[in-house]
């Protein structure tokens, strides 16, 4: 009985992990798709173009995001490609609290992730 117990929590814990990954995927997706600030893109345009990719077929926000925006988009960065690295910002709350509110304020920070163009990709098995 506590094995079946067990395995129950197990598969719940399964399944909130798989949704919690799901919601990165797509947060990934949202910011790639709606970002505003062109900083990164002579580093993409320099980056792919070094690969060897032609410079009319590099189109950030269409043809080149992260990993879980690439898996968000039913496909996945195939072993052993490389990608560009760039530098974006992140919100994240703060941990102090603002004295007056009690609340936790918002932040901006710089993170550094690694974008990949849609010819290192291929589409996700069972997804077309």
């Amino acid at each position: 009985m506590e094995a079946t117990a067990n395995l129950s929590a197990g598969h719940s814990h399964s399944k909130a992990v798989h949704s919690n990954a799901e919601e990165t995927r797509r947060e990934a997706l949202s910011r790639a798709i709606s970002g505003q600030s062109l900083i990164n893109f002579p580093a993409i345009f320099q980056g792919f173009a070094a690969k060897g990719i032609p410079e009319s077929e590099i189109k950030p926000r269409e043809n080149v995001f992260t990993f879980d925006a690439w898996k968000a988009l039913g496909r996945y960065v195939r072993k052993g490609e490389h990608g560009v690295k760039v530098v974006t910002f992140i919100e994240t709350l703060s941990k102090e609290t603002d004295p007056d509110s009690g609340e936790r304020k918002l932040i901006r920070r710089p993170w550094t992730t690694t974008v990949f163009h849609i010819s290192q990709t291929e589409p996700l098995k069972g997804v077309r």
